[in-house]
């Protein structure tokens, strides 16, 4: 990066996959801005509280948007879409959409050429955010749609560990899913490559169903596989049960073929491999049953 010009990354929405990217950019010298909706620390960023402190826009270079849209709409649209449009220092602006915009398809494979077609609440959300940001002429928008995400402190392997897995099982189902260090692995890669009106399915190689992935992280841990559930008698909660009202497979072809994308983890195995490794429970055991069990 030329030192003379220093870029700044404010990221709406200091999150998960917000923290993933902040990491990578860092140490290449850039400023990161974070915000939340509570006050928080965070090493190495400027940590803002929004609603409620001023965002220090001038000079921002880079933006990651994450925050959820509303009932209402997109809050950051609503309070600050025309201050975003009018930067003149913005190179590149991501949004962090969800492959739920896609809605149902039997199962059938969409890539980023397919229609916008919800068919669940948070999929709506969504897909009307992206029409308003899309809106603004002349912002350097590139749209990310992410497939479930998975890493280091968010997977399977604490509710194995605690004895609360299930595996709900409904036939033909599956899920696209994406490991952390790959959604940064994917924004660093368009932001070194920017194309404004970019839209790019972020998700791994393999959909799969949900209780395979949840087999073989009980095998990671050398744990019994826990027993099946049928999905209608699985108890779900409303929003649990819409998940799975939404079958499809995503396919990744655009962020390989543009942006020169090498997958770290391509599929759920390695992936769970990786969180096993880094959460450090590659020798864990089970809690010893209590007599008389």
């Amino acid at each position: 990066m030329n030192q003379d010009s220093p870029k700044t990354l404010l990221c709406l929405g200091y999150g998960y996959s917000a923290r993933a990217i902040a990491t990578r950019l860092r140490p290449q010298g850039w400023r990161v801005i974070g915000t939340s909706r509570r006050a928080f620390e965070a090493e190495g960023i400027e940590a803002i509280q929004w609603p409620g402190d001023e965002l220090p826009l001038q000079g921002v270079t880079h933006i990651l948007h994450s925050i959820a849209p509303t009932a209402v709409g997109d809050p950051v649209f609503t309070a600050m879409g025309a201050q975003i449009a009018a930067l003149p220092s913005l190179e590149w602006f991501g949004y962090l959409s969800t492959t739920a915009v896609y809605g149902h398809r039997d199962g059938g494979w969409v890539d980023e050429s397919d229609s916008v077609a919800p068919t669940s609440i948070r999929g709506e959300r969504r897909a009307q955010a992206e029409s308003k940001w899309q809106s603004i002429a002349g912002l350097p928008l590139h749209i990310f749609r992410l497939a479930g995400i998975y890493g280091p402190g968010r997977g399977p392997f604490a509710k194995l560990m605690a004895g609360k897995a299930r595996r709900i099982v409904k036939p033909g189902q599956v899920f696209s899913r994406i490991h952390v260090e790959d959604i940064a692995n994917i924004l660093q890669a368009s932001i070194a490559r920017p194309n404004s009106g970019a839209i790019y399915n972020v998700c791994d190689d393999e959909p799969a169903p949900p209780q395979d992935v949840l087999g073989h992280a009980a095998e990671l841990l050398n744990l019994p596989v826990p027993a099946e559930v049928p999905f209608d008698e699985a108890g779900m909660t409303p929003m649990a049960r819409s998940f799975y009202g939404e079958n499809k497979r995503v396919r990744n072809d655009r962020i390989k073929h543009e942006l020169g994308v090498k997958l770290l983890y391509p599929e759920y195995r390695s992936g769970l491999q990786a969180v096993l490794e880094a959460e450090d429970l590659a020798g864990f055991v089970p809690p010893a049953e209590p007599p008389g069990v």
